[in-house]
């Protein structure tokens, strides 16, 4: 098995369980909200994806070779991103952040 055979199995299992589990920013939202109160540690979006490739790895250490876990951890990157992406464009920037584009264009023209 490739890459590209990963990432296409990756690509299936992500449209499969979206159809199952609805968007990944309410489902990593929903998740990271039953843990937090479970634990008392406020959890977020990114550390649900973090913490469920996490677990994948963690199964990889016994198991190498097993080509699911790598499939998962793909999706779950997959997946992650887009939650975090997602969650970005449905909150303002904060202050600090507002200005950052022309920061940077000031960096880059040398002003």
């Amino acid at each position: 098995m490739n890459r590209e055979d990963i990432l296409a199995f990756a690509s299936q299992a992500v449209a499969e369980r979206g159809q199952n589990y609805g968007k990944p920013s309410e489902n990593f939202e929903r998740i990271a909200g039953l843990w937090s109160s479970y634990t008392g540690y406020e959890f977020n979006i990114e550390d649900v994806g973090i913490m469920m490739m996490l677990v994948k790895i963690a199964r990889l250490m016994e198991a190498p070779h097993h080509t699911d876990s790598w499939v998962d951890i793909a999706g779950y990157a997959a997946v992650t991103a887009e939650a975090i992406a997602d969650s970005l464009n449905n909150q303002p920037l904060p202050v600090d952040q507002q200005s950052n584009v022309s920061s940077l264009s000031e960096t880059l023209n040398g002003d």
